[in-house]
C-alpha cells in the first residue's frame, strides 16, 4: 500500500510506503459428524436485567420452542439434551425470584435449567461470560430475554450452522431482514455502527450488534472478549472473524419490546463501539494487536 507524502507546507511530496493491512485470516474448518446416530447437546444462555415483566413470555413462548428442539438436527447431529442458563445481571426488581418461581421446579429428563446471579449489575458482556462459563453443550445459543427476536425462529437460525460456519448471527439489516416498531434513533445508531464494522473489516456481514446468535462451542472456548457492556457480543464475533471463523447471517425481524424498557445506555454504548473500532483500525495496520489485551 502507498500513501501520498506531504511536505512541511502541506503540499504533496510523492509516495511513501504505508503500513500494510493484515492479510485475511485462514478460515477455520470443523469436523462435523454426519452419522445419523451422532448426538449433541444444546446450551441456551439468556441474560436478564430487570426483566420481571417478561418472565411470562419466557415461560409461554420460549420454553415450548426449547422443548420442540429435542430430536431436531444441527448439521447432521441430533439434539438429545438441552440446558437453559438464565443469568440475572444484578436486577433491581424481582427478576431472579420470578425466574426461580417459574422454572425452579421445571422437570424434564433431557432439559436442565440453571440459574446464575450477579449481585450487582455488571453489563451484558459480563453476563455472557458468566453464562459461557456454565455451558456444557456443543452448540451455544444466546438470546434476549424480551423476545425482540421471536423465540420461534431459533430452529431456523440453527439451520444455518452447517459446514464450516462457526457463528450464526441474527441480521435485521440484511436485505432480507426487517425492523418492526423499533425507534428510529436506535435503528440509526445500530445500523450505523454495523456499517462502520463492515467497512473496517471488508466482510459482507450486515449486522454486528445482535445478541441473538448461535455459536459452536469451540468459538466460546477459544475467543476471549473483555467488554462488560453491550459491546461484548460484537467484540466476540469480530475477534472470531479475525481468527478465521466463518460467520453466516440469519435474516431476522427485530421487534420493539412489548414489556419493560431497553437497558442500552446509548452514549456509553456509542463510546464503547467507537473505541473498539479505533483499536480495530490499529490492528489492521499492525500497530496494535486485538489479541494482546
Amino acid at each position: 500500500m502507498r500513501c501520498r507524502r506531504q511536505n512541511a507546507s502541506g503540499h504533496s511530496g510523492g509516495w511513501v510506503q504505508c503500513p500494510a493491512l493484515r492479510p485475511a485470516p485462514a478460515r477455520q474448518n470443523f469436523r462435523v459428524e454426519k452419522d445419523s446416530k451422532s448426538r449433541m447437546k444444546l446450551s441456551v444462555v439468556v441474560p436478564c436485567f430487570n426483566e420481571e415483566d417478561n418472565i411470562g413470555k419466557l415461560k409461554n413462548e420460549f420454553f415450548p420452542v426449547v422443548e420442540n428442539l429435542l430430536g431436531s438436527r444441527v448439521d447432521g447431529a441430533q439434539i438429545d439434551a438441552i440446558e437453559v442458563i438464565f443469568v440475572d445481571d444484578g436486577s433491581r426488581d424481582g427478576t431472579y425470584n420470578a425466574l426461580k418461581q417459574a422454572f425452579g421446579a421445571y422437570a424434564h429428563p433431557s432439559i436442565e435449567v440453571k440459574f446464575e446471579k450477579h449481585e450487582v449489575n455488571r453489563g451484558l458482556g459480563a453476563a455472557m461470560r458468566t453464562g459461557f462459563k456454565a455451558v456444557s453443550g456443543d452448540i451455544v445459543v444466546t438470546t434476549d430475554s424480551d423476545g425482540t427476536y421471536h423465540f420461534s425462529t431459533i430452529p431456523a437460525m440453527l439451520e444455518h450452522l452447517k459446514g464450516d460456519v462457526a457463528i450464526v448471527t441474527a441480521s435485521p439489516y440484511h436485505p432480507k431482514g426487517e425492523v418492526v416498531g423499533v425507534p428510529g434513533y436506535r435503528i440509526f445508531l445500530s445500523r450505523g455502527s454495523s456499517l462502520l464494522y463492515r467497512i473496517l473489516l471488508s466482510w459482507k456481514v450486515h449486522t454486528y450488534t445482535a445478541l441473538y446468535r448461535a455459536y459452536r462451542r469451540e468459538v466460546i472456548d477459544r475467543i476471549p472478549f473483555a467488554a462488560d457492556d453491550f459491546l461484548g457480543g460484537t467484540e466476540l464475533m469480530v475477534k472470531a472473524m479475525l481468527k478465521g471463523y466463518r460467520v453466516d447471517e440469519f435474516p431476522a425481524a427485530l421487534h420493539r419490546r412489548m414489556f419493560g424498557v431497553s437497558k442500552a445506555k446509548l452514549l456509553k454504548t456509542i463510546k464503547s463501539h467507537l473505541g473498539f473500532q479505533a483499536r480495530l483500525v490499529l490492528h489492521r495496520l499492525h500497530l496494535r494487536s486485538m489479541f494482546a489485551e
